[in-house]
């Protein structure tokens, strides 16, 4: 979620356009738009609650007008607030009004002139909130942390309503927060494209083509950067994947095969097809054959550990799986054997 917080002195022009449709569109544009977006561009508000004022745009400037005279100090009495959801995500109509509530109380107008309205015009569901910082009492709201405010709300919102979680601004954590990792959405999804790319190529060719199957653009320098299709541009040393990492995998998994290569090329190399019943005659090539998979344990142990995601993450290196599908065929031909 999203949270918008200005404040103003025209009470027309701020309610104007929480209750109207978009001025710069005609009637045929209204109609053409909503046909097209399948979304409501001609009578986009629909007001969710009035707050201690009734009306039309006129009527509620007035009475705001009239309340405003309270107070003779205050310069800008107009606040506008805004929550908008993130795309895909929706309530009902009466948590709307509820979320509305919420934000008149962070704000301390929830004793004051405000209505709540919702706007149909745009895929992703949000209300505005016009308000009279000046209550019937006379006493103004203050304005003062407003961003942090909002912010705060937010993630309050997000968590009441199981909503998508949107980073707060750094400057508005605390500074015991400040030194927690943060989660990056789209860094987190980089990350793991890039990892799950790695387990399956050798090559520098065949990851950089990988990658731009799953949408991003790849700049290598004396570094790598990924531009996603939102055309942000991400450092690999920002999610963990330098380009000496990226190459000290890709020189990994070249090794994992040149080893495999020959360990196949030595006399008695499938060792799946045949029985564990050793000769004597046979040891030397089972010594070899036990160098080379201890070669391969060792690399399939290092490109784990350059693999693996953070602790707290499942993760099951894909040498392991495929060290227990050999086991399993060896004992299914000790048995037939």
């Amino acid at each position: 979620m999203i949270g918008h917080v200005s404040i103003g002195s025209s009470f027309y022009h701020c309610i104007s356009y929480c209750l109207e449709d978009k001025k710069e569109l005609s009637e045929q544009q209204k109609k053409e738009l909503s046909v097209q977006d399948h979304l409501q561009h001609r009578e986009r508000a629909e007001v969710l609650e009035y707050n201690k004022c009734f009306g039309n745009k006129h009527e509620l400037t007035q009475q705001f007008k009239d309340v405003q005279k309270l107070s003779k100090r205050v310069e800008k009495p107009v606040l506008h607030l805004s929550l908008r959801l993130a795309p895909g995500e929706t309530l009902t109509k009466d948590q709307l009004i509820e979320m509305g509530r919420a934000c008149a109380v962070a704000f301390g107008v929830a004793e004051n002139q405000y209505i709540c309205v919702l706007h149909k015009d745009t895929k992703e569901q949000h209300i505005h909130i016009a308000a009279n910082r000046v209550g019937l009492n006379g006493k103004v709201a203050s304005d003062s942390n407003s961003y942090k405010r909002m912010a705060s709300l937010c993630r309050s919102l997000e968590k009441q309503y199981n909503l998508q979680a949107v980073l707060s601004p750094r400057a508005f954590l605390s500074q015991k927060d400040r030194l927690l990792p943060r989660q990056d959405q789209r860094k987190e999804r980089l990350k793991a494209d890039i990892r799950q790319t790695l387990e399956k190529v050798s090559y520098y060719s065949a990851f950089e083509k990988q990658m731009q199957t799953l949408g991003y653009k790849v700049i290598k320098g004396r570094g790598i950067s990924f531009i996603d299709d939102k055309k942000v541009k991400i450092k690999g040393s920002e999610v963990g994947f330098s380009m000496a990492k990226i190459d000290r995998i890709l020189g990994i998994r070249q090794q994992l095969e040149m080893n495999k290569a020959k360990k196949h090329r030595q006399p008695g190399g499938n060792r799946s097809s045949i029985a564990y019943a050793k000769a004597p005659a046979q040891d030397y090539k089972w010594e070899i054959q036990e160098s080379f998979e201890m070669i391969e344990k060792q690399l399939s142990s290092i490109l784990y550990q350059l693999l693996k995601p953070e602790e707290g993450v499942d993760y099951i290196n894909p040498e392991l799986i495929k060290e227990a599908r050999k086991k399993g065929r060896r004992r299914r031909v000790q048995i037939s054997n």
